[in-house]
């Protein structure tokens, strides 16, 4: 089967804060080196691996170094890896939004790309316009479009405001569009960063489903990136796994997915609180406890299942807040939502100054043995979110038994038995 896609020794760098490299001197210097003597950068060997959690010596950093490898002609590969492991660097390099800095990238047909919320729309173009301009952009003819026009909107659901200028759509409409409009303009290679999760679960499926359809029955080139596992799992065939800048890892999606996740097992000496990401400016956190403690790992032996959080931290502002839960499985699947609040219908309101804030979530019965993550939000319930923290706490349960008296094992982690 033919390449579609080749990535030869390919690595790009950049200069952290800085778009040139600061000195007329330096800048004279690379333009000399590389542009009339035709050698190597001078500044390319100084640069650092990509850790973003270390501080590092050079101003110049390695987003991408060394990628190299082949997909071939109706492949699905899945791109895996932490935030900042150059994932999406790679996306734009192959869909030419920039360059590399060293290596080649060859690609076989037109490339369709859903790098990011409202890639290849004008804000002030309508949606119908718009479909036409990224139809353009891709050598199709209007008449092309046309054809497709219908297609295009039906699948994207966004009929009623097709020619409503974009800039009025919300995130996941311009996500529903935009993705119609690369899987519909008939590319050889379709590009998806992880921007599919703005979507609703509904159209995540329909998302997924034709994805296969693309790869499957029209033979076309996938490369996705996502951190839902599930998905990877339902859509990919090969995974590669990033790592800092560099492939860690290129084989089946099984095995690059428990790859990725035994490498991504918790401190659990690490403290909740510092894993907190703050939305809003105007709350801080001095300590996050569940049953008593504020490490990010909580055992659970069975019939233990009541989780006791306790939030303290500082206002600026009277604030109403309350909080909110969100339980996953090892694959990042989600499971179960808990918003005490909503269901009170009552939202608490927090004056500025140091708060308390507490609340009870009693896990459910039919859950089976194994390891989960929760993670925890302060929120004004459907109006904003105030601070999250991803992957707060993982939950190991034990000794949990079925209705039968059987016990479920870890490779059932993450049911929910109904009953």
């Amino acid at each position: 089967m033919a390449t579609a896609i080749e990535f030869n020794h390919v690595g790009k760098q950049y200069r952290l804060g800085l778009v040139s490299t600061r000195t007329l001197s330096h800048d004279f210097n690379r333009w000399w080196q590389t542009a009339i003597l035709k050698k190597a950068d001078p500044y390319l060997i100084i640069g650092e691996t990509n850790d973003r959690t270390t501080l590092g010596n050079s101003e110049y950093v390695w987003a991408l170094r060394d990628i190299d490898f082949k997909v071939e002609q109706g492949d699905v590969v899945g791109i895996i890896g932490k935030n900042g492991a150059g994932k999406s660097t790679l996306l734009k390099l192959l869909s030419k939004v920039t360059g590399p800095t060293v290596g080649t990238i060859r690609a076989r047909g037109r490339i369709g790309a859903l790098l990011e919320v409202g890639t290849g729309f004008h804000p002030e173009m309508t949606g119908r316009e718009n479909i036409y301009m990224n139809g353009a952009i891709m050598g199709m003819t209007k008449a092309e479009v046309s054809r497709k026009l219908d297609e295009i909107i039906d699948f994207s659901g966004c009929e009623r405001y097709i020619d409503t200028p974009v800039k009025r759509y919300s995130s996941g409409m311009t996500v529903r569009l935009g993705f119609a409009v690369a899987a519909h303009l008939e590319p050889e290679i379709l590009v998806v960063d992880e921007v599919l999760a703005v979507g609703d679960a509904e159209f995540q499926k329909k998302a997924i489903g034709k994805m296969k359809d693309v790869s499957a029955g029209e033979g076309r080139t996938v490369l996705f990136v996502s951190h839902n596992m599930a998905s990877l799992k339902a859509l990919c065939r090969r995974g590669i796994l990033l790592n800092n800048g560099l492939v860690g890892f290129d084989g089946s999606i099984a095995d690059t997915i428990d790859l990725y996740l035994s490498g991504n097992e918790m401190d659990e000496t690490e403290d909740i609180v510092s894993k907190a990401q703050f939305v809003s400016k105007e709350i801080s956190l001095t300590s996050v406890l569940v049953n008593g403690i504020s490490n990010s790992v909580l055992n659970l032996p069975y019939p233990n299942r009541r989780l006791d959080i306790v939030i303290e931290g500082n206002l600026l502002n009277d604030i109403p807040m309350a909080i909110e839960a969100r339980l996953y499985d090892k694959e990042n699947v989600l499971l179960a939502k808990f918003a005490p609040a909503l269901m009170k219908m009552e939202v608490p309101k927090y004056r500025s100054g140091h708060f308390v804030i507490s609340e009870s979530i009693t896990l459910p019965d039919n859950m089976t043995n194994g390891e989960y993550y929760m993670q925890l939000e302060l929120t004004y319930p459907n109006v904003q979110y105030l601070v999250v923290i991803p992957r707060a706490v993982k939950l190991v349960l034990t000794d949990y038994i079925t209705p039968t008296g059987n016990s479920l094992m870890y490779k059932q982690t993450g049911l929910l038995l109904l009953q």
